[in-house]
This record gives C-alpha cells, sequence and structure tokens, in this order.
C-alpha cells in the first residue's frame, strides 16, 4: 500500500492512496494543474484516480476538483449529504456517503468517520486493502471516542498537526480566528494529538504522519517532536509542510520519503 501526499496545509490538501491497481484522491485543494503535476512526480497520472472522496466544502480541500474534473476525467466524487450541499460542483457519477459504511473501490474498501469542524458534514476516512488500513484525519477540533475507535488498529496515520498551543496564541492572527481555530470545530493542536496518539496507539502502528501544519503557527520541528513524544521514539513519525510532498510505503513497515513540489509552470 503506498499513500502519497501532494499537499498539506492551508493553502490546500490532497492525498493519494494506491493499492493492488487502484488509486483514490482523497481532496483536490490545490489547482487542477498543481494536481496533475504532483500526481506525475509519483509517476501517476490524472486517469489513474479512480475515485476522489472530499472531507468537507472549505476551498483548501475543493479549490481545484471542478477543473480537474473537467479537463481530465469525471472520476466518480463521494462525499457526505451535508458537504455535497455546500459543493458547486456537479459530476455525473460517484454520490454521498454515509459515516460509519463501507464503500469498495477496486482493491479498496472506504470508510467515512464524522469529525468536528466547522462544516456542514466533515469526515475523516479510513482505507484498508485486506492486508493494511490507514487513516486520513484532518480538520477537527476535537479528537472524539469515535475517532478514537475507528482509527485503532491503523498500520498508517495521517493526522491533523495543526498548531503550536504557544504560538498560536502569541501569533499574528486576530483573536477571533485564534479561537475559531483553538475551538471544538477547529484544528487540533500539536499537545492535542499527542494525546490522541496515547490513546490509539498500537502493535499494528508502523508509522504517523502530522498533515495540515500551519505556517504562522507551528513549525515542523514542534510537530514532529510531539509526534516522537507520543510514540515513544518506537516508530518512524514525520510532519509535512506546504513546501514538501511525502511517499509512504506500508508493508511490514512503514518507510517515508520526502518529495519536493515541482516548481510553478512546470
Amino acid at each position: 500500500m503506498e499513500v502519497d501526499v501532494l499537499a498539506s496545509g492551508s493553502s490546500g490538501n490532497s492525498v493519494l492512496v494506491r493499492s493492488g491497481g487502484t488509486a483514490v484522491l482523497v481532496d483536490v485543494g490545490v489547482s487542477a494543474l498543481q494536481i496533475k503535476n504532483r500526481l506525475e512526480c509519483f509517476d501517476c497520472v490524472p486517469e489513474d484516480v479512480d475515485a476522489i472522496f472530499l472531507t468537507h466544502e472549505h476551498s483548501d480541500h475543493i479549490r481545484g476538483l471542478e477543473v480537474f474534473l473537467r479537463r481530465h476525467h469525471q472520476a466518480p466524487v463521494w462525499t457526505t449529504r451535508g458537504t455535497w450541499s455546500q459543493v458547486p460542483v456537479k459530476t455525473r457519477t460517484g454520490g454521498e456517503i454515509e459515516s460509519g459504511r463501507d464503500y469498495p473501490v477496486g482493491s479498496l474498501r472506504v470508510r467515512a468517520v464524522a469529525t468536528s469542524h466547522d462544516a456542514a458534514e466533515p469526515v475523516a476516512y479510513v482505507f484498508e486493502d485486506g492486508m493494511h488500513r490507514i487513516a486520513v484525519c484532518t480538520d477537527t477540533g476535537i479528537f472524539t471516542n469515535l475517532l478514537v475507535q475507528r482509527l485503532a488498529g491503523c498500520d498508517l496515520l495521517l493526522i491533523e498537526t495543526n498548531h503550536d498551543a504557544d504560538m498560536l496564541r502569541h501569533g499574528p492572527y486576530p483573536w477571533q480566528l485564534k479561537q475559531r481555530i483553538a475551538s471544538r470545530l477547529g484544528h487540533l493542536g500539536n499537545h492535542q494529538t499527542e494525546e490522541a496518539l496515547d490513546q490509539i496507539k498500537c502493535t499494528q502502528l508502523k508509522g504517523v504522519v502530522g498533515l495540515h501544519l500551519s505556517a504562522e503557527n507551528n513549525s515542523t520541528r514542534l510537530a514532529v517532536e510531539s509526534l516522537r513524544r507520543a510514540m515513544n521514539g518506537c516508530i518512524p513519525v514525520t510532519a509535512v509542510p506546504r513546501t514538501e510532498m511525502l511517499r509512504v510505503s506500508v508493508g511490514s513497515s512503514a518507510v517515508f520519503e520526502t518529495v519536493p513540489v515541482p516548481p510553478k509552470g512546470y
């Protein structure tokens, strides 16, 4: 199983999950051209994408969707009813999904899990291929008991490490925005992710990746330090800033490979 982080952060998010010839995109939060160029860095083309799953309707998760579908092909797009009610994109294939139900896509089985964010009906996703299980969980202000249950037993966790609490508190954002980020409908801070991992880490877990880092209120170093504390240094961890991409190969272990973002105009 391979997981490729194409984009991560408030400027755009997209993750590619592949197994057994099946390729699935989670979110299309950067331009269609960037998605195409970044896919090519991982030896993939847009026409290889079998389905797209949206976590929620915020622009940093759907920005490139309409043009991507129009320019390349009509891959099925799946998301919750609440998210569809806010997404101004119509597709010929795909449809609504419900949290807690399994959906087969080729060699993958996909399950949505409700998150806590200021969006219509946001979700995280768990992917299984019969051998491995991985989760993509960002944009949630709290880590609920449901998330703990659904993400337990994963081989790989891609999880939000949005901000450092002190950096957010003393940073440049207006107070109202700081309150939103730190609220139950905002984003997970490093300390919250560390606490969540204490609840869900298990013997199957082979690697943890921090996502959706704030460029103003966090650093890769602080996010990684927090993940390492949670894992006691026993398994590999990393965090992906907006200036990088990441390839993760999941087998008997998780192997990380940092990939540079292609230059604009590439």
